[in-house]
């Protein structure tokens, strides 16, 4: 009996694997390879006869669903789906081991909560004790001074805009993000911000600002003055924690939201 051709079917094989994996990819269709000098046909006494043309789809391929998205795309923000894209960084978030005291020490990781096509962000420091305890950023009693600069300050509603932090885990004791920390959470919160593309951002206290625009400038240098971020328009103020232990500089956190609201084209809310 005759031996199997094994060349035959090892490349069989290997036609298959590369073609699965393609489709895998969402590759649907492959174009036609020129023929070479060698491969092409001699000329013939008899005019060959033209190749049928494939009929032209009545409809588009209809567009690929968040499922469908290639996860490499969903990573750098070009996803259509920006909350599918967001949740592939939350994964890697959830998992992240970088900085070791952080991931022993933490309940949880705080990833950012809001619309994720929110024109507006508010951009703070690290989560605290509430803020690990629940998974979700300002929500203590920052939280709360939070909610009414976006509220009663602003005339907005804290669902209409995005809040995330340059650190994903609460340091302990509640101290200040290290430089190595931030370092090591800069690709978490950069990815963030390219996929919701913001207009504006409103960065809360030192921390934030200095992280975001790169600068050891103090906040009180900084506010005032609108800054950019890769195309959005950037306005620093107070941390609410440090208005809640400093309430006389609560007057320049509300100056800070009417250059933001200017900056926005929205009306200034009526202050009773």
């Amino acid at each position: 009996m005759d031996q199997p051709d094994t060349s035959i079917d090892r490349l069989k094989r290997i036609v298959v694997q590369r073609l699965e994996s393609l489709g895998r990819a969402g590759i649907t269709q492959l174009p036609r390879r020129a023929a070479t000098p060698l491969e092409a046909p001699e000329p013939t006494s008899q005019p060959a006869s033209p190749e049928p043309v494939a009929p032209v789809p009545s409809k588009l391929e209809p567009p690929r669903t968040a499922e469908q998205e290639r996860p490499e795309d969903m990573k750098k923000g070009r996803s259509k789906d920006k909350a599918a894209a967001l949740a592939i960084v939350q994964q890697e978030v959830a998992a992240c081991q970088r900085c070791e005291e952080l991931a022993c020490s933490r309940t949880q990781t705080v990833f950012g909560v809001g619309d994720p096509n929110a024109k507006l962000c508010f951009f703070g420091e690290a989560p605290g004790a509430d803020e690990d305890r629940q998974g979700e950023p300002f929500v203590g009693r920052a939280g709360k001074m939070l909610n009414d600069i976006i509220q009663k300050g602003m005339g907005m509603e804290r669902s209409d805009v995005y809040i995330l932090n340059v650190l994903k885990c609460r340091p302990p004791g509640n101290r200040n993000p290290s430089p190595e920390e931030s370092v090591n959470c800069r690709e978490y919160f950069e990815r963030q911000l390219e996929i919701i593309s913001p207009k504006f951002i409103c960065c809360l206290g030192t921390v934030a600002a200095q992280n975001l625009l790169q600068t050891t400038t103090p906040v009180g240098k900084l506010r005032g003055t609108v800054h950019d971020y890769r195309g959005a328009k950037v306005v620093v103020t107070y941390h609410p924690s440090y208005l809640l232990r400093n309430p006389s500089a609560k007057k320049f956190t509300w100056e800070d939201v009417q250059l933001l609201l200017g900056e926005m084209g929205l009306p200034v809310p009526q202050r009773g």
